[in-house]
């Protein structure tokens, strides 16, 4: 994978990857040995001469310092393992998914009983729910039937989740998200 250069307000390249062997042209270097121990400042010349000796890599770790602090190290090695790191972020990233639940104003207890055990699934499983209830007609004229189901609902699965967006209308409809406790919390 070859990148280009990114040029910063100086005018000077930074490349993406950290500089290694012959590309690093500064005249002294912080260095670090191959087991961690801190060797001091030395000239170039000498910090490639050591890691040539060690047959490893000069790797530049923070060009930013004064002066450069690099390490020597198996570049090889630090590329997978920092490659198995990001892979391994990617994989425990969570993905929040948001399910929704629909209602009508005027539902039947054993209707209620049913979503409201929908979003309690949805919720324990880790899911944001949002809840909408369609007004239909005349029932448009009445919204307090919507807030007062949805604040019956909240309260209902307040064990399991809470509530993130309140009750709001939205032309026919009227909404409200719910998301789940954290881990810490139950």
């Amino acid at each position: 994978m070859h990148t280009l250069p990114i040029r910063c307000d100086l005018g000077v390249p930074i490349s993406a990857e950290a500089r290694i062997n012959e590309r690093i042209r500064v005249p002294e270097v912080r260095l670090v040995g191959p087991g961690g121990e801190q060797v001091g400042i030395v000239r170039i010349e000498d910090a490639r001469k050591l890691a040539y000796d060690a047959d490893l890599d000069l790797v530049e770790v923070a060009p930013n310092a004064k002066p450069p602090v690099c390490k020597i190290m198996d570049y090889g090695k630090f590329k997978y393992e920092a490659a198995q790191k990001a892979r391994e972020a990617r994989k425990n990233q969570q993905q929040t998914v948001v399910k929704e639940q629909k209602l009508r104003p005027k539902i039947d207890d054993h209707d209620y009983e049913t979503k409201k055990g929908n979003v309690i699934r949805f919720l324990e499983k880790g899911s944001k729910v949002k809840v909408t209830i369609m007004f239909r007609g005349r029932e448009q004229s009445r919204p307090e039937l919507g807030f007062r189901l949805l604040d019956r609902l909240a309260q209902d699965v307040a064990e399991y989740g809470v509530v993130e967006t309140k009750a709001k209308q939205d032309g026919r409809n009227m909404t409200m998200v719910i998301g789940p406790l954290r881990k810490g919390k139950k």
